[in-house]
């Protein structure tokens, strides 16, 4: 492949200043190859207040000939994953509150987006036999992309870990849970 071109390095850039929060890691790690000429990746970890912990992966992808499908050069692709406690999951509207945090946490970040679409999966496991861990486990995985209309995605990168908090329960920046208050008698 040839030099990279100049859209996805300011992009990529951008993406690289994103702060997250205290809760929330971020790690540059290998981007898928075949999807796009030009790929770049983080994975991500958030710990929540009761120990709830998501996991996730935010993508980018450049393919200067433009797909139809995506409607501009630049693609976000994001992938979550945490566990959920078993009334929780059992909740029908589960999924539409997950995707309204993605939708909040995007238009809360000004981030300039269109063609977004994504899926929201429940997920319930029971173990039997020889196998180890709990005997069942609850998770909710969140899938979506969305074309970025310029290459400044600092907003999609903090759209994104206000996502993974929302999705362990952390309150917004400046927010404080009565659990966290610390006593001053």
């Amino acid at each position: 492949m040839s030099e990279e071109p100049a859209l996805f390095r300011q992009a990529v850039e951008a993406l690289r200043s994103v702060r997250p929060r205290p809760e929330v890691e971020l790690a540059e790690v290998r981007a898928p190859q075949r999807l796009a000429p030009w790929s770049f990746a983080f994975s991500a970890e958030a710990s929540g207040p009761a120990d709830e912990i998501a996991t996730g992966k935010l993508v980018l992808l450049h393919d200067p000939a433009a797909e139809d499908a995506w409607g501009g050069v630049l693609r976000v692709v994001a992938f979550i994953r945490a566990e959920l406690d078993a009334e929780l999951a059992s909740d029908p509207l589960l999924p539409a509150v997950a995707w309204s945090w993605l939708t909040d946490a995007l238009e809360g970040s000004a981030a300039k987006w269109t063609a977004l679409g994504g899926t929201v999966t429940q997920n319930s496991s029971a173990r039997f036999g020889d196998i180890s861990g709990p005997a069942r486990t609850d998770d909710l995985e969140l899938r979506a992309s969305w074309t970025a209309t310029d290459a400044e995605l600092t907003a999609h990168g903090e759209a994104f870990c206000e996502l993974l908090s929302s999705t362990v329960g952390l309150p917004p920046v400046g927010v404080t849970l009565f659990s966290q208050r610390q006593s001053s008698l």
